[in-house]
């Protein structure tokens, strides 16, 4: 069974930083795409960033260009997002996911078969 377990949400003030983490229960870890998500209230689900299985190719939603960063450790099966500069529109439930197909990089939302339960950023202003 997979398992995506997001951690290290939380209250910060505009200005701060965050570093959340997505512990994997996949067997395909190395071998897919992972990504981060994010819903804010009465707003659709839309993503934050990608990274390729080998870490060569990543991905970001223009809104968080140069603030935030993806990366992974397929050793430990994890994918971490930092999040610095955070601003009051950043605020929303944040998901880690994972698409079922090897080997290819996706950003559609659609694409993604496993999902975390989110974890909750507030950002105040």
């Amino acid at each position: 069974q997979v398992q995506l377990v997001e951690s290290g949400g939380g209250l910060v003030q505009a200005g701060g930083s965050l570093r959340l983490s997505c512990a994997a229960s996949l067997r395909t870890f190395s071998d897919v795409t992972m990504a981060w998500f994010r819903q804010a209230p009465g707003k659709e689900r839309e993503i934050v960033a990608a990274v390729s299985w080998s870490s060569s190719t990543t991905y970001y939603a223009d809104s968080v260009k140069g603030r935030f960063t993806i990366s992974r450790d397929n050793a430990k099966n994890t994918v971490s997002l930092h999040m610095n500069s955070l601003k009051p529109e950043d605020t929303a439930i944040y998901y880690c996911a994972a698409p079922s197909r090897t080997f290819h990089f996706y950003t559609d939302r659609g694409r993604y078969d496993y999902w975390g339960q989110g974890t909750q950023v507030t950002v105040s202003s």
